[in-house]
């Protein structure tokens, strides 16, 4: 136990390669034969839908949980797994009503919707929004969580290793993502993800083995049920003192779904593996898996850090270990959660497995990092280069150009990533912040696809009112919870749009609405029978956990 052997070494290793080689070997061209824009942004629009569910959660699965939402887990409980359990059905409508319109439009990226929708400017708005919130929030909290992890797993944890990490992590990421965009991304994703899977439940069962003197992984899991069961509450009390953080039954029918439609739905990085499915069925397919696997992850990432509360509460029955108040004390007499599942690793996993665990986090980590890098550098490309900048009819320069943007937006976020050791809960702060302008960009796209009189006059006044629409909620003298801030935000932002495209339309009808005739909406007996299940599964999850 402990510190990281020559084993556990040599088993990482064995992973870096593994991926590596795999990367690179499906990133080849023939000889003589270029990359097309196609080829390297959406991998030739050929992905099975297995890869695009392994690759979809292999992107949304990183540092920023297993790290920040264990952090999560240690301070609330199993609460913060709405934001998983909520995303398995979010996927579901996602998979139904938008990706039908996003893959019959021929799209490369989002913003790209918002041009064939609405107009150029708002499209080059948001394309410069995207790029900054990639590279200043997403890639270097991924970058700091990750070389955070790492560095308690395998450093002494006092942050003297966090910025060769970061820089060990950048280059790791870019080896294979620079050369052979989605393709190398997507193919590393299927084997990230399961090893981010076997390394998270390995974690968990030995944790659970450990957690009492007498051990046993069943032994576990009731002690800490009995010991910590105000932690396996998923709707919070009013009384309950992270409700600001989740309120209570809001939380099931108001602003998750504001954030969980944001992300899965109209996140380039996410959405991105969709558009290069090789068919419309098959994204649906890979959505649906995606889905059966977010209600896994909190088993992986939420129990792990209910396991460590406990082992830092030590409640009559809970194994004793020494020090374990201090190794999770900041300077200041807080507590940092964040460390709670690096420090599982580093206490309880024996040497060898020690490795393959370690493994899974880089794998989660790295999958991400290298996700976000090549969504980053398509919307540069396709959405600002492109149209501006671009003095080739042909499209051939547009590989290089996505090859450089992804190394200066790397670049970026390695030199920021340092900026960000004084958060308490990652996870939160980067919902809470995002949540300012993702309320405002989710109403205009859910008015852009269904409903018709909604003008580029409404869009653009209803996205740029939209914050301080979401800095005055913030600031209102009665404190609301940020979830709730999120659904007023996107509610009023939709009043906005719907009154000036009113007031400033020509017609009944806008010119650039997209038709949607009832039949693109019909999904076959496979995908409508899995959506069944996963609610099922869902609603009885609430049941038990309510």
């Amino acid at each position: 136990m402990g510190a990281f052997h020559t084993l556990d070494y040599i088993v990482f290793a064995a992973y870096a390669l593994l991926i590596l080689s795999v990367g690179l070997w499906v990133s080849r061209s023939k000889k003589g034969e270029k990359k097309s824009a196609e080829d390297y942004f959406l991998a030739k629009k050929s992905l099975p839908f297995w890869a695009i569910g392994a690759s979809l959660i292999a992107a949304n699965i990183s540092a920023e949980q297993f790290i920040g939402m264990s952090g999560s887990g240690f301070a609330i409980g199993l609460a913060i797994a709405s934001y998983e359990w909520m995303g398995a059905i979010t996927l579901i409508v996602v998979a139904k009503y938008f990706l039908p319109v996003f893959i019959r439009q021929g799209l490369f990226t989002i913003p790209e919707f918002i041009e064939k929708r609405f107009n150029t400017n708002l499209k080059t708005i948001l394309a410069v929004f995207w790029v900054a919130l990639f590279i200043f929030v997403n890639l270097t909290s991924v970058l700091f969580l990750g070389a955070k992890a790492l560095d308690t797993v395998v450093g002494n944890g006092d942050g003297s290793m966090l910025f060769p990490l970061i820089l060990g992590l950048a280059f790791f990421a870019a080896a294979y993502s620079i050369w052979g965009g989605l393709s190398a991304v997507a193919w590393t994703d299927v084997i990230q993800v399961v090893l981010l899977v076997i390394g998270g439940l390995i974690t968990t069962i030995i944790a659970l083995d450990n957690v009492t003197p007498q051990g046993g992984v069943l032994t576990g899991i009731d002690h800490i049920y009995q010991t910590a069961g105000d932690k396996f509450h998923m709707i919070l009390k009013r009384d309950h003192p992270e409700f600001m953080n989740l309120p209570g039954i809001a939380v099931i029918i108001g602003g998750m779904w504001v954030a969980n439609l944001y992300y899965f739905g109209f996140n380039q990085y996410i959405i991105q593996r969709a558009l290069a499915a090789k068919s419309l069925r098959e994204a649906q397919k890979g959505l649906v898996f995606a889905a059966f696997l977010k209600l896994l992850l909190p088993v992986l990432v939420v129990v792990p850090g209910i396991i460590a509360w406990v082992m830092y509460m030590q409640p009559e029955g809970t194994i004793i270990i020494e020090g374990v108040k201090n190794v999770f004390a900041r300077p200041d007499g807080s507590i940092n959660y964040d460390i709670s599942y690096p420090w599982l690793i580093k206490t309880f996993i024996p040497t060898g497995i020690k490795g393959l665990v370690v493994a899974a986090l880089a794998a989660a980590i790295v999958s991400s990092l290298a996700s976000m890098l090549n969504s980053t550098a398509t919307i540069f490309t396709m959405d600002i280069y492109k149209p501006y900048f671009s003095k080739r009819s042909d499209g051939s320069d547009l590989v290089s150009v996505g090859r450089i943007a992804v190394i200066i937006a790397l670049a970026i976020a390695v030199l920021v990533a340092p900026a960000l050791n004084s958060m308490p809960q990652m996870f939160q702060y980067i919902q809470e912040y995002t949540g300012i302008v993702s309320p405002g960009i989710l109403a205009i796209f859910l008015l852009g696809l269904f409903w018709k009189r909604a003008n580029a006059k409404g869009a653009i006044i209803g996205v740029i009112s939209s914050i301080p629409v979401a800095l005055m909620l913030k600031l209102l003298p009665v404190e609301l919870p940020f979830l709730d801030q999120m659904m007023y935000t996107c509610l009023i932002t939709m009043v906005v749009v719907i009154l000036i495209s009113l007031a400033t339309a020509g017609s009944d009808e806008d010119p650039r609405a997209i038709p949607l005739p009832r039949e693109i909406f019909k999904t076959d007996a496979g995908f409508n029978v899995a959506a069944y299940v996963v609610v099922l599964i869902l609603a009885l999850l609430y049941v038990v956990f309510w």
